[in-house]
C-alpha cells in the first residue's frame, strides 16, 4: 500500500522587510521599483519571466532538480512573499507549502492558480497537478499570467501583451512538432514507464500509453511496496517495454532496479516535476520539452528516429 510521507514545514520567522534577492534559475529582471512577482515553481518561473521580460522583477522559490513534493519553506521565502506584489502558483497540491509562507507573510500580494485555469485530468487519487506537460495547457497559463501582470502593473500592458503572444505562437510551433513526431512512432511502441504519475498530460496529449510507474501515484512522496513493483517488472516484460525512464529531480536506483529485473534500459532523465539547470538541455520550459520528447523517441525507438523540434 501507499503511504504518503509529506510533510510540509512551518515556517516561523519574523518577517523581514527588505525583498529578497532574486532565486531560482534566473532571467530578465527589472530596475529599482520594478513590480515584484514570485512564482512557484521552476515552470511557473520560466512562464513568469518569459511575459514580463525587463518590465517585472519575477523571483523564483524552487530551484532546479528540486522536488517540489518534499519542499520545505524556508525563511526567505517568507521575505519574498512580503515584499511581492503578485504571487503565481502552480496549483493543487504541488505548491502547497505555500500556504503557510503567505500566512507567515501576513501578505496582501495577488495570488493567482494556474491550475484553475487549465484542463486537468484526474490521476492516481485525485486531480493530476502536473498540468504543464501539456503544452496547451502551458499556452492557457501563459495567458494567465499576462492577465495579472496586466492587472498589478496596468502600465505594462503592451509589453505583458506581446510576450505572451510571442510566447504562445513558439508553444503552437512545439505542439505541431511533438505531434508530428510522435506520429511516426507506431502506437504499439509508444508505452511509457517513469518514476511517478507525472508525465500524464504529456501521454495524453500525444497519444502515449502509461502502462506503470515505478511510484504508483501522482507525488514522489509515496512509496511502492514490494509488490507493487514485482507486479511493475511483470508488466514491463509482457508489454515488450525495452526503456523506462528515470526523472531529473528523483532517485533513479528504483527505477534501475526495475529495468534490471525487467531486462530493460534506464533512458536519458526526463524533466517532470522540475526544470533543469542553467546550461542544460532542460533550463527552459520549452527546452525541457523538447529534451523530454528527444529522450523517449530514442527510448520508443531504439534509437532509430530522431525528431527535429522548433525552439
Amino acid at each position: 500500500m501507499l503511504r504518503p510521507r509529506r510533510t510540509i514545514a512551518a515556517v516561523s520567522v519574523a518577517v523581514a522587510t527588505a525583498a529578497l534577492g532574486a532565486c531560482g534559475s534566473g532571467g530578465d529582471t527589472a530596475g529599482a521599483g520594478g513590480t515584484v512577482v514570485v512564482a512557484t515553481t521552476t515552470q511557473v518561473g520560466d512562464f513568469a519571466r518569459a511575459v514580463a521580460g525587463r518590465r517585472a522583477d519575477v523571483r523564483q522559490i524552487l530551484t532546479a532538480n528540486s522536488d517540489p513534493h518534499a519542499y520545505e519553506p524556508r525563511p526567505s521565502d517568507v521575505r519574498a512573499v512580503t515584499g511581492a506584489k503578485l504571487v503565481v502558483r502552480s496549483g493543487g497540491d504541488l505548491d502547497a507549502w505555500l500556504d503557510a509562507v503567505m500566512r507567515n507573510a501576513g501578505s496582501d500580494a495577488r495570488t493567482v492558480e494556474l491550475i484553475d485555469a487549465v484542463r486537468t485530468r484526474r490521476g492516481a487519487g485525485g486531480v493530476d497537478p502536473h498540468w504543464w506537460q501539456d503544452p496547451h495547457d502551458a499556452a492557457i497559463a501563459v495567458s494567465r499570467i499576462r492577465d495579472a501582470l496586466v492587472a498589478a502593473d496596468p502600465g505594462g500592458r503592451a509589453t505583458y501583451v506581446a510576450n505572451a503572444a510571442a510566447y504562445r505562437r513558439r508553444l503552437r510551433r512545439l505542439d505541431r512538432a511533438i505531434a508530428a513526431c510522435m506520429r511516426r512512432i507506431p502506437a504499439r511502441d509508444r508505452r511509457l514507464v517513469t518514476d511517478h504519475d507525472a508525465l500524464g498530460y504529456y501521454a495524453d496529449r500525444y497519444g502515449i500509453e502509461v502502462i506503470g510507474t515505478v511510484i504508483p501515484a501522482l507525488s514522489t512522496q509515496a512509496q511502492a511496496s514490494a509488490g507493487e513493483v514485482a507486479r511493475l517488472v511483470r508488466t514491463i516484460r509482457r508489454a515488450g517495454v525495452t526503456t523506462i525512464f528515470s526523472e531529473s529531480s528523483a532517485n533513479a536506483k528504483l527505477a534501475r532496479a526495475i529495468a534490471r529485473d525487467a531486462g530493460a534500459t534506464v533512458g536519458s532523465a526526463l524533466y517532470a516535476d522540475s526544470l533543469g539547470p542553467q546550461g542544460s538541455a532542460g533550463a527552459t520550459y520549452i527546452g525541457s520539452l523538447q529534451a523530454n520528447t528527444r529522450a523517449l523517441v530514442a527510448g520508443f525507438t531504439g534509437g532509430r528516429t530522431h525528431c527535429d523540434l522548433p525552439g
